[in-house]
């Protein structure tokens, strides 16, 4: 199993594909953010999100996540995520406030 779209961290083209796993709530948040552009900071903070919750930072480009690709490994995340639909959008705002705090020291 080979995936020729290995990235180093949670691509923004990985986050449409997320829509349909979760409840309306979800749902509503991911209709958001497909429709901005990639260099927005609810984007930015997803992306912050995903990496956080998957585990992107440990994730090696020979390892069995990356093989499989980030698509699958960020369904796999939020689709089995224990929490609620609000424990998930509650740590997207906490990335999004870091993603602020961040944009503002810069």
């Amino acid at each position: 199993m080979q995936n020729s779209e290995v990235d180093l961290l949670f691509p923004s083209r990985a986050i449409e594909p997320l829509r349909k796993l979760r409840g309306e709530q979800w749902e509503r948040l991911i209709s958001h953010l497909v429709e901005l552009e990639p260099t927005d900071p609810e984007q930015a903070a997803f992306v912050l999100f995903m990496v956080r919750i998957g585990g992107c930072t440990t994730c090696q480009s020979d390892s069995f996540r990356a093989m499989r690709g980030c698509v699958v490994c960020a369904s796999n995340t939020v689709r089995r995520y224990k929490g609620s639909d609000q424990a998930l959008i509650d740590l997207y705002d906490e990335a999004k406030r870091d993603i602020i705090s961040y944009m503002k020291e810069v």
